[in-house]
């Protein structure tokens, strides 16, 4: 989303601080500008700053929930057989954000790495190597758990680890020319 509304809370609401990543609720009847609401979470910037508020606490700013790309994708692939599909991975993993840049992790270039390990029991383990754009950014586990928990809801997967990585250093180059277009950059 990248026009900006502006509503009041509805009730009291849990959000987390974007960039440092502390937990805060936001009393209701606080007024809120909704910035993004990409990944299923909102931004909102209040009281002089910027907050992620989770899809579950939607209906505290009087919207309905976006639709989870991860919970549709199991829900219509419940009795899928097989192996895990890769492709399946990696679109999950685009439905993830930083909730600062209207830009999916993948396309972000945070993503350096995944890969399956089969597990015992037919189903998979996901490891996933990540990092952020900035080595301060208190929004690190949020994001990683965010791609953890949309990975952990398709078919075959019963474990993901997503492991916040720091070398190489992220840089712009590697943002795809998807995103790059996104962001103005081109």
């Amino acid at each position: 989303m990248h026009n900006v509304t502006t509503v009041e809370i509805k009730r009291d609401c849990e959000a987390i601080q974007i960039p440092v990543g502390n937990t805060i609720t936001l009393p209701a009847g606080t007024s809120v500008d909704i910035t993004q609401t990409l990944g299923g979470s909102y931004t909102v910037h209040a009281m002089g700053g910027l907050y992620r508020i989770a899809p579950k606490d939607a209906d505290a700013l009087g919207l309905e929930p976006v639709s989870n790309l991860a919970e549709e994708v199991a829900k219509k692939s419940e009795s899928a057989q097989g192996p895990v599909d890769e492709k399946q991975l990696w679109d999950t993993l685009k439905t993830c954000y930083d909730p600062e840049i209207p830009v999916n992790i993948v396309d972000l270039g945070l993503v350096y790495d995944m890969h399956v390990e089969p597990l015992p029991s037919g189903s998979n383990k996901v490891f996933v190597k990540m990092t952020l754009t900035a080595p301060g950014c208190g929004m690190g586990t949020v994001i990683a758990g965010d791609a953890q928990q949309k990975l952990v809801y398709l078919p075959g997967v019963e474990d993901a680890i997503v492991e916040i990585v720091w070398d190489p250093p992220w840089h712009q180059s590697m943002i795809s020319a998807e995103g790059r277009r996104i962001l103005g950059l081109e």
